[in-house]
């Protein structure tokens, strides 16, 4: 079998903290005979994979480059601060991020909030990823500020989390590259939009595909006039065939 020959795949990846099934199940309930293979990607690493082909489509964290990528924005995370259970913070509902001005806040390498300045007092090194930062908190060496989907991919029965109202926030989008915007694509685009499986939104009918106006629904071709009837507009008769609304002859006067 020659590569034009294989079957069609949709490669998706994701970075941690999405969770892709509600789409990945709907894709495959309406494209059964098209694999979806799924990868998940550090979110430094997504945009690159992207245009090296590495996969079609992405679930990412904003920004990405626009110039190169196609993105639609589909929401975004609250931020929380992750503590031990026995924590001062447990006892509010939400803290701002001076509250934490005298804590020691662990700033991952693969941090995904951008800040314009550092909350908290920094520790004597930055943790390799987050996973090893919630290890870190959970040692009783400092908090760490997440987007909630982060704290509860990590999450342990000995730490909890609080939303922090004024912290940076991260959005997640769906990403693809400008220039490989393909059929598949579009089918998965629709799927995220939650368009259903009928709606003719997304692609373009191939030229074949395109119905010149007044064309059978069914067939593509022009409907034929119905047999008898002329392609013109008839003329009205009265009775005997004689056209009506005409002039009428004057009578003729008896001898």
């Amino acid at each position: 079998m020659t590569a034009s020959e294989e079957p069609p795949s949709f490669r998706l990846a994701y970075v941690p903290g999405v969770t892709p099934d509600k789409w990945v199940r709907v894709w495959n309930e309406r494209l059964p005979d098209v694999p979806l293979a799924l990868a998940q990607v550090p979110a430094a690493e997504a945009g690159g994979l992207l245009l090296d082909e590495g996969a079609d489509a992405g679930f990412v964290r904003l920004p990405v480059d626009r110039t190169v990528l196609s993105a639609i924005p589909l929401y975004t995370e609250t931020t929380v601060v992750v503590v031990p259970k026995d924590h001062l913070v447990t006892a509010v509902d939400e803290v701002s991020v001076e509250d934490l001005a005298d804590e020691i806040v662990l700033h991952p390498l693969d941090d995904v909030l951008d800040w314009e300045r550092l909350p908290g007092r920094p520790a004597l090194e930055r943790p390799a990823t987050t996973a090893d930062a919630v290890e870190l908190v959970a040692a009783g060496i400092g908090v760490l500020v997440v987007p909630l989907s982060l704290a509860r991919l990590h999450h342990r029965k000995d730490l909890t989390h609080r939303p922090v109202r004024d912290a940076p926030q991260s959005s997640v989008a769906l990403a693809w590259p400008q220039d490989a915007t393909t059929d598949l694509v579009e089918d998965f685009i629709g799927i995220v939009r939650g368009r259903t499986v009928n709606s003719t939104r997304g692609r373009r009918p191939a030229p074949s595909e395109e119905k010149p106006k007044g064309a059978d629904r069914d067939t593509g071709r022009r409907k034929p006039a119905a047999a008898g009837k002329p392609a013109g507009r008839a003329r009205r008769t009265g009775a005997g065939g004689a056209p009506r609304g005409g002039k009428r002859g004057r009578p003729r006067r008896r001898s």
